[in-house]
């Protein structure tokens, strides 16, 4: 590659502006055979795509279930006829504002744009990104923070979308100078894959940007070791010297992670690079997206194997997303109460016995304790 073309290539704009949207872009890449053309074609007329050259560059040319070709490429399985929603878990009906979900007492997210670097195939607002590319006008961004301003019980509010980092960048500035001024808006946080699909765009002037707007949180979305690369840890090293704590929200895909020795490894790498592991979902029954689905006992299951045999914090929560909000789904630990006991099982499967009566000792009063004082004990 030549001084130009790594000029380009590192260039966030460049990589966009060359994004892969069809099947003789993706030849560049990989071998595209006859069936899985046909099947592209199809799926593109329903479902858009379109991949940035930098994580087409991850995929392996030959092996069409490649992790990273899965998470990215149409296939004929989203056009099954099968059980998922359109919109599972009902944004639409949560939404007092355009651009605005409501499913928490204190917290909102505000979905400014529907623009990614990559459309992931499993993408829970699949729905959204149908659509040419388009942002939040000013008027609409107005109404989402006079919204804001009015629910003093608001102290978190999420910048998502889409992808939040595709924002504009001095729209983006502009929004967080809003938030900021909003008294009881305590955290800013965003929600971004550009650090795994994109990694160009975590510039020194973004971050620079994003400093001045403390605290800010980023949670990203690594699935895939394999999507773990220089590139990568560099976009994340700049955004925690700007002082921005990294979180990692990973789907359990099938085919893609949903093995022990698979989720152990994204773990392990994830903290090397310093993200924390955060949330494993439970991918979401939507509809074109059926095919990633895995059964919840998978997932238990790989969460009972990281538990004790991996550091504390490199195992993720697992979690269903319901239009009720995020439910925990976690391996049994706590058996049942046995009198004043509890019967608890160790990670790795050893029974203890812990002496927790329901009726506990009185504590002592002030006066009992003042008595002691005064005696001497």
């Amino acid at each position: 590659m030549s001084e130009v073309e790594r000029e380009q290539w590192d260039d966030w704009r460049w990589q966009l502006r060359h994004r892969i949207t069809t099947v003789e872009d993706l030849r560049r890449y990989v071998r595209v055979g006859p069936e899985e053309a046909s099947e592209i074609e199809a799926a593109s007329k329903k479902f858009r795509w379109a991949i940035t050259p930098y994580y087409a560059s991850l995929m392996d040319k030959e092996d069409r279930n490649c992790p990273i070709r899965k998470q990215a490429v149409p296939s004929g399985l989203e056009l099954r006829e099968g059980f998922g929603a359109l919109d599972p878990l009902h944004e639409e009906e949560n939404s007092p504002v355009d651009g605005l979900i409501r499913l928490y007492p204190d917290r909102v997210a505000f979905c400014i744009t529907n623009q990614c670097p990559t459309f992931c195939r499993h993408c829970f607002r699949k729905r959204l990104v149908g659509e040419v590319d388009r942002h939040l006008s000013r008027s609409q961004i107005q109404k989402g923070i006079e919204y804001i301003k009015a629910h003093e019980e608001i102290r978190d509010v999420l910048l998502t979308g889409g992808d939040a980092l595709l924002f504009p960048e001095d729209r983006l500035e502009e929004l967080l100078a809003q938030l900021r001024r909003i008294p009881h808006v305590e955290i800013i946080r965003i929600g971004t894959r550009t650090p795994c699909t994109l990694p160009q765009r975590i510039t020194p002037k973004l971050c620079d940007m994003l400093e001045k707007y403390h605290p800010i949180w980023i949670n990203t979305q690594f699935n895939h070791p394999k999507e773990i690369t220089p590139e990568a840890e560099e976009a994340c090293a700049r955004l925690l010297k700007a002082g921005i704590p990294l979180g990692n929200q990973s789907v359990l895909l099938r085919g893609v992670n949903d093995t022990l020795e698979v989720m152990k490894k994204l773990v392990h790498e994830l903290v090397r690079i310093r993200v924390r592991p955060y949330y494993l979902f439970q991918a979401q029954a939507i509809k074109g997206a059926e095919h990633f689905i895995v059964p919840i006992e998978t997932g238990i299951e790989i969460i009972r194997s990281l538990r004790g045999f991996t550091t504390g914090f490199a195992v993720p929560q697992y979690v269903l997303d319901t239009p009720y909000g995020k439910i925990p789904l976690n391996p049994q630990y706590m058996l049942h109460r046995d009198g004043d006991y509890w019967v608890l099982r160790s990670f790795d499967g050893k029974i203890w016995r812990e002496f927790n009566p329901l009726k506990l000792p009185a504590a002592d009063t002030s006066e009992a304790a003042g008595r002691s004082h005064h005696t001497g004990r």
